[in-house]
C-alpha cells in the first residue's frame, strides 16, 4: 500500500479509537468506530491496489492550499522551461490531481508530460551522452525551480525515482547517482536563473491552463 494510504489509514484509525473510547460519554454507539474502521481500510485497500491510489490522491488535493497549488505551479514550470530550452518535447500538463485523473495518467497531483522516445534507443545514448545529460536536467528542474523560489525542496521525490531508475536501466553505477543527480541539478538552477523573466511568463500562463503551444511561445517571445 502507498505511505500516503498507510499515513491516512493511520490517522483514521487513531481517530476512530478516540471516539470509540469516548463513545459511552457522548452515548455513541461502539459498533459505529468499529465498522467505520473496517470500511475505511477496505476502501484504502482497494484504492491501493485496483486504482493505484488515484482515489485517495483526487480526495487529498480537496485539502491543497493556495500556497501549496503555486508551489506546484512553480516546480512543474521548472520542469517546462528546462525542456524546451533543452530541446525535449513537451506533449501536455496537468497541475491538480484531477486533471492528472481526466487525462488518465497515473495517481499524482501534477506533472509536464514530455517526448522522452529517445531513451528507446540505449545505442544512440551510450554514444551520445549529451541527451542524457538534457534528460537529466529537465527530471531536476522543478526541484530547481523550488530551491529558487522557496529555497527549500517540498516535491520532486518521482522525479529522483524516475532519474535513479533511467540510470539503473542504463547500466550506470549505484557510485555516479548522487554525482550525476547534484550535477543536473546544478545545470537546472544555472539555466532557470537565466531564463529568469521567461520562467515568471510561463507560470502566469500555466495558471490561467494555456496550451503547450502558447507557453512554448512566450518563453521563444521572452528569450529573443
Amino acid at each position: 500500500m502507498e505511505q500516503t494510504s498507510l499515513n491516512l489509514v493511520a490517522i483514521a484509525v487513531f481517530s476512530i479509537t478516540l471516539s470509540a473510547l469516548l463513545s459511552p460519554v457522548l452515548n455513541i454507539s461502539p459498533f459505529i468506530p468499529a465498522a467505520t474502521t473496517v470500511a475505511i481500510l477496505g476502501l484504502a485497500t482497494v484504492d491501493s491496489f485496483s486504482w493505484g491510489g488515484k482515489g485517495l490522491t483526487l480526495f487529498l488535493d480537496l485539502f491543497t492550499s493556495s500556497q501549496e497549488r503555486q508551489r506546484i505551479i512553480h516546480h512543474e514550470a521548472g520542469h517546462f522551461l528546462a525542456a524546451y530550452c533543452l530541446g525535449i518535447p513537451v506533449t501536455g500538463y496537468t497541475l491538480t490531481a484531477w486533471e492528472t485523473f481526466r487525462q488518465a495518467e497515473k495517481a499524482g497531483i501534477g506533472g509536464v508530460q514530455f517526448d522522452f522516445s529517445l531513451l528507446s534507443n540505449e545505442e544512440k545514448i551510450s554514444k551520445n551522452s549529451l541527451i542524457l545529460e538534457r534528460i537529466f536536467t529537465v527530471l531536476m528542474a522543478g526541484i530547481a525551480a523550488e530551491k529558487i523560489m522557496y529555497n527549500n525542496v517540498e516535491g520532486g521525490k518521482e522525479d529522483q525515482q524516475n532519474l535513479r531508475e533511467i540510470m539503473r536501466v542504463l547500466g550506470i553505477s549505484a557510485n555516479f547517482y548522487q554525482q550525476k543527480e547534484s550535477w543536473a541539478l546544478l545545470q537546472a538552477k544555472n539555466l532557470l536563473i537565466r531564463h529568469q523573466t521567461a520562467y515568471e511568463g510561463l507560470v502566469k500562463l500555466m495558471e490561467k491552463r494555456a496550451s503547450v503551444e502558447e507557453c512554448q511561445q512566450l518563453i521563444q517571445k521572452k528569450m529573443t
